[in-house]
């Protein structure tokens, strides 16, 4: 039985993501999503928050679940029983990286092989740094990311903004 991990920040997942895993369910007999808890870049989302709009976008998938984990991401394909990790490619400076990392992990793990997909043509220009800025600057986010997405991301951005109205008035 084939078991395959797709590893990211997944802050937020988007359309581009679910197209990549459901991709690679089809060609593995288990495909575990896992969200990074700490990657080095500044999250939009918590950890908690990433996994349940993870979960709710691929809770379509029958072979697919998600997971959160920390610490290297051979450590952790290899604590499921993962030989596989799943990556998407959009541009060929995706694959420079992917494949610079590929040469990490496999140092590391050697029994660990890494399948890039290419991402689908209408995802090409897709990245979830984008599309936070543009749904919280009140762009459209059709065909970006499910709609639960966007309003997760309203909702942070409302509260957000609430929580710096109080610290200013408090300070005023």
């Amino acid at each position: 039985m084939a078991t395959a991990i797709y590893p990211g920040s997944f802050d937020p997942i988007t359309c581009g993501h679910i197209d990549i895993a459901r991709r690679a369910a089809r060609m593995f007999d288990r495909l575990i999503v896992t969200v990074y808890d700490t990657p080095s870049k500044h999250l939009f989302f918590s950890t908690a928050e990433r996994v349940e709009l993870a979960r709710r976008a691929l809770e379509g998938i029958e072979n697919c679940e998600v997971a959160s984990y920390a610490g290297l991401t051979v450590h952790h394909a290899r604590s499921v029983g993962a030989s596989v990790m799943v990556r998407g490619l959009r541009a060929l400076s995706d694959f420079e990286v992917e494949m610079q990392m590929s040469h990490f992990n496999r140092k590391m793990d050697p029994d660990l092989d890494v399948v890039c997909l290419l991402t689908s043509l209408e995802y090409g220009f897709l990245s979830a740094s984008m599309v936070k800025e543009i749904v919280r600057l009140g762009g459209p986010s059709e065909g970006l990311i499910p709609d639960f997405v966007a309003a997760a991301i309203h909702e942070k951005v409302a509260r957000t903004a609430g929580h710096r109205s109080n610290e200013q008035a408090k300070e005023g």
